[in-house]
């Protein structure tokens, strides 16, 4: 049996540990992206478009992250369209993300006062022109705390890739675990480094928050 030092198990993590951040930052990069698209879709005129957001969120918020990721992965290869794990994670977590965000977005907006568009319409402001120079510098100064904590959830949700053998933090120390079997020694480690990844962000969305809240 391979003989594994305290270093040798801790660099592997740390190595595994640069993929968890990679599809974390994807994720959420892209998830944002689609966020918002979804956000301006949900507070639209149109029904069709904010009843199709309004679905979609409650879909994604409402099923388990884990069924996501096995009915992306394994959904598609069923339907003759064959992903590997990196993609399927990509895309699960991006839904995931995306729909929380959307919700999160469509809050602040809707939580400033109506007086805000009422004004812009009498300015003669089209929607978006309202949005882009009225709505949304406002209504970023609201999001950016839930934003950057919802940040934490996105982290913490790649571990659930390592069930479709996305080789991420969880998944290396699982495999390490079955290598050297010393399951407290390795998940310590892990659950070390997965604290040493959240913690910040958890401690900069509490400083933001403190510092909106004392602004405002």
């Amino acid at each position: 049996m391979m003989q594994f030092t305290d270093w040798d198990i801790l660099r592997n993590l740390l190595l595994a540990a640069r993929w968890t951040v990679l599809l974390s930052l994807i994720a959420f990069a892209s998830g944002g992206l689609v966020a918002l698209l979804l956000t301006f879709m949900r507070i639209s005129k149109n029904p069709v478009l904010s009843a199709f957001v309004k679905g979609y969120v409650e879909l994604f918020q409402g099923t388990p992250l884990l069924m996501q990721l096995f009915v992306t992965f394994f959904g598609l290869s069923l339907i003759g369209i064959d992903v590997s794990a990196w993609s399927a994670a990509i895309i699960g977590l991006t839904l995931f993300t995306s729909a929380f965000l959307c919700e999160i977005w469509r809050g602040c907006i809707e939580s400033l006062p109506k007086g805000q568009w009422e004004a812009s319409r009498t300015l003669g402001l089209s929607f978006f022109q309202t949005m882009r120079y009225v709505i949304l510098p406002q209504a970023l100064t609201v999001a950016i705390a839930p934003t950057v904590g919802f940040s934490v959830q996105v982290v913490k949700g790649t571990a659930l890739t390592s069930i479709i053998g996305f080789v991420e933090l969880t998944k290396a120390g699982t495999m390490l675990n079955n290598a050297t079997f010393q399951p407290f020694k390795v998940f310590a480690l892990v659950a070390a480094l997965y604290f040493l990844l959240c913690f910040p962000l958890s401690l900069y969305s509490k400083h933001l928050e403190k510092k909106l809240n004392v602004t405002g």
